[in-house]
């Protein structure tokens, strides 16, 4: 079984790049920038690169025939061992090709995978990444055993490999069941760990691999987490402290970087990491304003972010390292096409007073004034609201004191849970129901 556990890997391996550039494809930068990125991460080292423009990927083996035998040449002419594509492939055309090149087919998702799971550190992002690699090889079982004999068809007569192949089918799909069980008590338990933060704002870096949301992190809050020019350098989330000026505490996260074509397999294993972008009060969408496809990455964070239902959150986009743009019209044209973006750099500091700025307007908007009425021995509620809102004024009535307040709607359910009666002021509306959005 282990070495179902693991979808097979680039490493030290010598490959050659592919692509078939389908007409539907936004133009962005150089068609295989991205995948020379992803084998790099996975440690294989590119010696050559083919493209195909065309239609529909072709049914055998998405290239077309002479550009199959272009791929066999360049293979060969290379020694190369390992043929790379930025399509995803059925399990039929990685059979087909693998036959015509005489090396190994690896396609886009696989790829991804063998990088999640050399990157994964925390139980949790191990329990995800053995997940999606097992729900993406269940359907390629079959590959694995071809260079087992086979005997004729027939009652009693099945060969060691279609046996073994039925067992490995059962002890797969068992496992498949256990990570997922395994996999909802983790999510429940960290939907309870997020819960208990409610009583702080809270913000979460989202957007494309490698955009630079781990540097951005460590510039808000001096935390040190590990950073690298590399894709995928985060797969689990980090929680911090960031001091808003004026404004005061709120808890940043970074998350999961984002890319074009993610597997949904997993997106849903990494359901529990992505926990605390769908309860964050704010997004804060970081795109890389110098990577030459900066326009397809933001679309694809977008969808990203759409498959996981977080399309509505309030969301502040983040135009980040404009300290290594080649020149002043390339951030011109991005202002003209996201007027609302605030240009920075998580590396120089760069615009992140501006960021703060925006932040705490933005969260502002989720405030309301209120009265609120408590016994004047309820010390707990005058000590929530001291330290999670801003108290304007107090008057004391007998045994009562009313204590006007700015707070953020989302601790209005808490105050009315302490005996607090909530009155709004100014006939601003301070209902509970607006709380737990925050966008």
């Amino acid at each position: 079984m282990s070495e179902l556990n693991r979808v097979d890997g680039v490493a030290n391996e010598v490959a050659v790049l592919v692509a078939v550039l389908l007409n539907e494809r936004p133009e962005g930068g150089p068609p295989l920038e991205e995948l020379e990125g992803l084998a790099g991460a996975a440690g294989a080292t590119v010696v050559g690169q083919l493209t195909q423009r065309r239609p529909v990927p072709d049914a055998a083996t998405c290239l077309g025939k002479g550009k199959v035998e272009d791929l066999k040449q360049l293979v060969q002419q290379q020694s190369a061992n390992v043929v790379i594509f930025d399509n995803d492939l059925s399990p039929g055309q990685v059979r087909n090709l693998e036959r015509a090149t005489g090396v190994k087919v690896v396609d886009r998702t696989q790829l991804i995978l063998d990088i999640f799971a050399g990157r994964a550190r925390t139980y949790e992002a191990r329990l995800a990444v053995e997940l999606a690699q097992l729900e993406y090889s269940l359907p390629r079982l079959k590959r694995l055993w071809t260079h087992l004999s086979r005997q004729k068809r027939g009652i009693g007569l099945r060969g060691p490999g279609e046996k073994q192949l039925e067992s490995d089918r059962r002890l797969v799909e068992r496992r498949i069941a256990d990570l997922r069980s395994e996999l909802r008590l983790i999510h429940r338990r960290r939907e309870r760990e997020v819960a208990t933060r409610r009583d702080f704002m809270t913000v979460s870096l989202v957007g494309y691999t490698n955009a630079g949301k781990s540097t951005l992190m460590n510039r808000l809050t001096g935390a040190e987490v590990f950073t690298e020019d590399a894709l995928f350098s985060t797969l689990d989330t980090r929680t911090r402290r960031w001091q808003l000026p004026a404004w005061g505490p709120v808890l940043l996260s970074d998350t999961v970087g984002f890319i074009r074509d993610l597997p949904h397999h997993l997106i849903a294993s990494f359901k529990a990491t992505l926990e605390e972008a769908r309860q964050a009060h704010l997004l804060l969408h970081v795109a890389d304003a110098s990577n030459a496809a900066v326009f397809e990455q933001i679309t694809a964070a977008y969808r990203v972010l759409g498959e996981v239902g977080l399309q509505s959150r309030e969301t502040i986009l983040l135009l980040n390292k404009i300290d290594v743009l080649p020149d002043r019209a390339r951030l011109d044209g991005l202002r003209n096409r996201y007027p609302h973006a605030i240009p920075i750099s998580a590396a120089t500091g760069q615009g992140t007073a501006q960021l703060a700025a925006a932040v705490s307007e933005t969260l502002s908007r989720s405030f309301t004034d209120v009265d609120v009425q408590m016994s004047v021995g309820n010390g707990r509620l005058m000590a929530y609201l001291s330290a999670h809102g801003e108290v304007l004024s107090r008057q004391f009535q007998d045994s009562h004191v009313v204590v006007h307040c700015r707070i953020a709607r989302g601790h209005l359910a808490r105050i009315q849970q302490e005996e607090g009666v909530i009155r709004p002021r100014g006939g601003e509306p301070a209902g509970v129901e607006g709380a737990e959005g925050g966008s």
